[in-house]
């Protein structure tokens, strides 16, 4: 099978780029509205006393709202954040499908790709930071340790960029050439 061109792995990927765009516009959607809900159940607690019996678990639940949904809004930023990548990808595969891999934007793109992801790490340190203020010696689910691998995938992701300009320079050239 083909790398570039319709009909291709390049077009393949880019439906499934699709498919996980619209997904997470579907998810942040259902994370913010779930913050929101949080939030309107921890400030008025006797809402949830008519819908299902009130016990000792749901009023920590409902002691934890505003953290809850720090965590969910932080969520649905993260997920906006992959959103943004996906979009940024599927730009890069229009032009790998079309046939045209060393197009001059994809370079730009590439590097914003990994400024993007660069970014999603250093929210997860401060999420982390901010949920050890909120929640002094609990259990938390997101951890501010250094994750090296993210940051070599960011480092490949700039070297992949600047094999992009080589290759729009090199095919600039060659268009040039008579």
């Amino acid at each position: 099978m083909r790398a570039l061109g319709p009909g291709s792995v390049s077009s393949f990927l880019k439906t499934i780029l699709d498919v996980v765009h619209y997904a997470l516009w579907v998810l942040i959607g259902g994370a913010l509205l779930f913050a929101l809900v949080s939030l309107l159940f921890s400030f008025n607690p006797g809402l949830l006393a008519g819908w299902v019996p009130f016990s000792e678990r749901l009023a920590g639940l409902v002691e934890r709202g505003p953290a809850f949904a720090t965590v969910l809004v932080a969520g649905a930023a993260y997920m906006g954040g992959v959103l943004a990548i996906v979009d940024i990808l599927r730009r890069i595969f229009v032009t790998l499908t079309a046939g045209d891999p060393f197009h001059p934007d994809n370079v730009r793109r590439l590097r914003l790709v990994g400024l993007i992801f660069g970014g999603l790490e250093i929210g997860r340190y401060v999420l982390a930071a901010v949920l050890a203020l909120m929640m002094p010696g609990e259990v938390r689910t997101v951890e501010g340790t250094l994750n090296l691998t993210t940051w070599f995938a960011v480092l490949v992701i700039f070297v992949l960029a600047e094999v992009f300009r080589e290759g729009a320079r090199l095919r600039n050239e060659a268009e040039l050439t008579i």
